[in-house]
């Protein structure tokens, strides 16, 4: 794999991992300012899904909103997909 894309997505995801772990500290800090939904779920969209989910698993953290249930996963198998035919492209 890429070098830079690797290391892209370790950090991103690793960035993810611990944002799902200090939303989860905050929620139950009364009156700390919490992470967005928005700014979580934008991390597996670009890229970082494989760390949310385990963030997610983790801290059990979001596993009860039908949104984050559906769509880190969703943008976790999205992400794997596009790397796997990007990949097999230049094996062919």
């Amino acid at each position: 794999m890429n070098k830079i894309l690797l290391s892209y997505l370790i950090a991103i995801n690793a960035i993810g991992v611990l944002l799902y772990g200090l939303d989860k500290l905050f929620s139950k800090q009364k009156g700390h300012r919490r992470i967005p939904e928005r700014t979580l779920l934008w991390l597996a969209r670009i890229g970082g899904g494989a760390g949310c989910w385990l963030g997610m698993l983790l801290f059990r953290h979001k596993t009860k909103h039908i949104r984050f249930k559906v769509l880190v996963p969703l943008w976790t198998i999205i992400w794997v997909i596009g790397i796997f035919i990007y990949y097999k492209s230049f094996l062919n």
